[in-house]
């Protein structure tokens, strides 16, 4: 499991995403969370703007498995 470290209250999925080396540029969020599927704490997520906050874990299929420390 990759732990993603962030300094604020909470980061967004699509921040995340970029942060995480998932996808090159912030532009490609939306198509990628309509692309693929994404599970926050085991349910599946497609909003670019979910807030994710420490202790939140993310599931992409063929990706990775991350944890927001």
């Amino acid at each position: 499991m990759t732990k993603i470290k962030i300094d604020s209250e909470y980061i967004t999925l699509g921040q995340f995403l970029k942060a995480s080396d998932v996808i090159q540029t912030g532009g490609m969020a939306k198509w990628f969370l309509s692309e693929y599927e994404v599970f926050v704490n085991g349910e599946q997520d497609q909003r670019r703007g979910r807030k994710l906050r420490v202790g939140d874990k993310i599931d992409i299929p063929n990706y990775g498995s991350f944890e927001i420390i």
